[in-house]
């Protein structure tokens, strides 16, 4: 379950950096319209400080403090440094997961983040379908709005 858990976090990282990329206009990662309240910018800076909080901090014992508040106001940082923080917390990622046992997943995650208490395999398969699903939601942004 490790191997297959850092493969698509890895994979997905990966594509989330190749999103960044792939905008053809640098400020339209940042561009809003409509009913769209959340550019790609500031889900590529939600991820990055969901998945450095849940696996770089508190598995990986990382210093990472976590500014929710900013993932979401911060506006046009460069795509280069947003490229970077991908690249880091790729790096990030594999090594807090390769210090886990099978046997931690079944473990009881550290903080509680849901209502009720869950597992770390639960708190890391949640973290993969978050990362998908902003993820489509940023492919779907560079598409319609940056043409």
């Amino acid at each position: 379950m490790i191997e297959t858990l850092k493969t698509l976090f890895i994979r997905d990282l990966n594509r989330l950096k190749l999103e960044i990329e792939s905008y053809q206009t640098e400020t339209k990662i940042w561009y809003i319209e409509k009913s769209i309240s959340n550019s790609a910018g500031n889900l590529c800076l939600h991820l990055i400080g969901n998945l450095n909080t849940y696996i770089g901090a508190q598995i990986g014992k990382t210093s990472y403090i976590r500014n929710r508040e900013m993932e979401f106001s911060n506006k046009d940082i460069p795509k280069e440094t947003l490229i970077a923080q991908i690249e880091a917390t790729i790096q990030i990622v594999n090594d807090a997961l390769s210090l886990l046992t099978e046997e931690d997943l079944k473990k009881e995650y550290p903080i509680l983040v849901f209502e009720g208490k869950t597992s770390t395999e639960f708190i890391l398969v949640h973290l993969t379908t978050h990362l998908a699903y902003h993820l489509g939601q940023i492919n779907y942004h560079r598409r319609l709005l940056d043409n």
